[in-house]
């Protein structure tokens, strides 16, 4: 079950999640971009076996907050399920709304500074590296369209931000 969000960003109720999905239900979602100690970000390929946006390369880790559920509490259930990401506290950066066709959430953006292995969830990621940030926001100006358009939009000015924090 999926908590259920209103525009003003308060629970309103749940659904299962294929409801969610099939109706494009107005959700929220844990979005955490992962750094390495110098700085880089953890760029992933999705596995085209993802309901939404599949095959897209991502730099945040996430999903769906679950009924009940702390967001929070979801952000760290979520980086450690897709990436392996245990043990470190998760900065808050504050909420992002984001609606397409595909889906419709309020995000609740983290980051977590990761110095160990990552270790891929199968179903959901099929490939990653580290990148400087140079890195990604070049992709972000020249290929946004190989990125899932949620992390873009949701993410696009925090990360320009700490390009220029490093300039």
């Amino acid at each position: 079950m999926v908590a259920l969000y209103d525009d003003a960003g308060e629970v309103v109720g749940s659904a299962p999640r294929s409801v969610m999905r099939a109706r494009n239900l107005r959700h929220a979602a844990s979005s955490i971009v992962v750094r390495d100690p110098i700085g880089r970000v953890y760029l992933h390929r999705r596995t085209t076996t993802k309901d939404v946006y599949p095959g897209l390369l991502d730099f945040a880790a996430g999903g769906v907050v679950l009924a009940g559920e702390d967001p929070g509490l979801g952000a760290v259930r979520e980086v450690e399920e897709e990436l392996g990401v245990t043990g470190v506290p998760l900065e808050a950066l504050g909420v992002a709304d984001y609606a397409d066709e595909h889906t419709r959430y309020r995000a609740f953006r983290f980051v977590a500074t990761w110095d160990g292995p990552i270790r891929w969830q199968p179903e959901e990621v099929s490939w990653g590296e580290w990148v400087t940030v140079e890195e990604l926001v070049r992709r972000l100006d020249d290929d946004a369209r190989s990125i899932v358009p949620d992390s873009v939009a949701v993410w696009a000015a925090i990360v320009r931000s700490w390009l220029a924090d490093a300039g």
